[in-house]
């Protein structure tokens, strides 16, 4: 067996009802809280009054959408006079995100060009980062799980990452329950976001025993709640797209993911849609793009087509109709194209050749070429 690690948060607590020991926990960790929320800060004054109630002193940041250099440098303008000493995020992916940068570069010489990749020059971090404490109000992006934060750079037009293995949570607080009533289409794009974070862990070239463990058996679950919460509020369900949701962060943050992150992450930059829903519409085409390049007998075709049959297995067709059945399924949930998104198809050429340099691509089971993911984009 190829020598593996595993990377993960400090401690996970996940289950409804757990929320409740948040203030404790985070007031543990520093008196001085910045917490960042999502776009409605009434949806985080529970935790403010709860971290008052234990003493903290606490400063709230809003990230209405997915974060930018703008916002992450007015967040550090915010934050380094007031001097935190913890950071909470409470919110979905983009709040995540911010949170998990603002803990990074608060203590940090440098500004974010430093460390940003791609686009700046992704020097590693000099001091170590605020502890961290990420609670999810969507099951999507897996943040909580993750070691690298997404930030937008409109400048060079791309999302890219600012990385570091001490980014990790300290504590991931995973209650279902601040999840329920999630607006559909945002459970749709931040659900189809978890399923992708299962399966590209699965599929990668990058995969492990314990990837595998985790990443192999939420495909299915994750696909059949998803399908539930399209029909109605299900708890349940929101409890089993949780689960998925972490599970996806924990196999990406430890096997890699694939094309459908390469693209997302320049389609996300040069467009502004959401990060979920251009996931969700490049999972089929992609997937049908990698079969078609894997060489028969191989490892990338057994699992690619092992995803077929458990994905077939919840639409009900054939594991060799699974591709066009999920793409089917999408529309019919009310997904939008990624032209309706705001690509616009004569961008297609650039953004195939621009997400080859993408970390994530490299964990893709197959060498695509530009072609095959112009044509994956335009099946989108």
């Amino acid at each position: 067996m190829t020598p593996f690690g595993i990377a993960a948060p400090g401690r996970i607590l996940f289950g409804r009802g757990e929320a409740r020991q948040a203030a404790g926990l985070v007031a543990g960790l520093g008196r001085r809280v910045l917490l960042v929320h999502g776009r409605d800060p009434g949806r985080a004054a529970w935790l403010c009054r709860a971290l008052e109630a234990e003493g903290a002193e606490v400063l709230t940041v809003g990230c209405p959408s997915e974060p930018d250099l703008a916002t992450l440098e007015a967040g550090l303008d915010a934050a380094r006079p007031f001097a935190p000493q913890v950071v909470a995020g409470l919110g979905g992916g983009a709040a995540l995100d911010l949170a998990k940068a603002l803990a990074a570069l608060v203590p940090a010489p440098e500004g974010p060009m430093a460390h940003l990749e791609v686009v700046g020059r992704g020097l590693p971090l000099t001091a170590p980062p605020l502890p961290f404490v990420a609670l999810p109000t969507t099951a999507g992006t897996g943040s909580e799980a993750t070691r690298n934060a997404v930030i937008g750079v409109p400048e060079h037009g791309r999302k890219v990452s600012l990385r570091d293995a001490r980014m990790l949570a300290r504590i991931a607080l995973v209650d279902p329950a601040l999840t329920d009533g999630c607006p559909r289409g945002v459970t749709l794009a931040s659900g189809l976001d978890a399923v992708t974070q299962v399966i590209e862990p699965y599929v990668s070239a990058r995969a492990t025993p314990f990837t595998d463990a985790i990443a192999r058996p939420a495909i299915a679950e994750g696909l059949a709640a998803l399908r539930r919460l399209m029909r109605g509020e299900d708890s349940a369900a929101r409890d089993e797209i949780a689960w998925v949701s972490l599970s996806g962060g924990l196999a990406l943050a430890n096997g890699g993911l694939g094309a459908v992150h390469g693209l997302a992450g320049v389609i996300g930059g040069l467009s502004g849609a959401p990060h979920g829903a251009i996931c969700g519409a490049l999972l089929a085409p992609i997937l049908r793009a990698n079969l078609a390049a894997s060489a028969p007998g191989s490892t990338a075709r057994a699992r690619l087509t092992e995803v077929c049959g458990l994905i077939g297995g919840v639409l009900g067709a054939p594991p060799a109709e699974a591709p066009e059945a999920l793409a089917d399924w999408v529309r019919q949930a009310g997904l939008p194209r990624l032209a309706d998104m705001g690509l616009d198809p004569a961008d297609h050429a650039a953004v195939a050749e621009a997400s080859l340099a993408s970390s994530s691509m490299k964990g893709n089971p197959v060498g695509l070429a530009p072609s095959a993911l112009v044509a994956a984009m335009r099946a989108a």
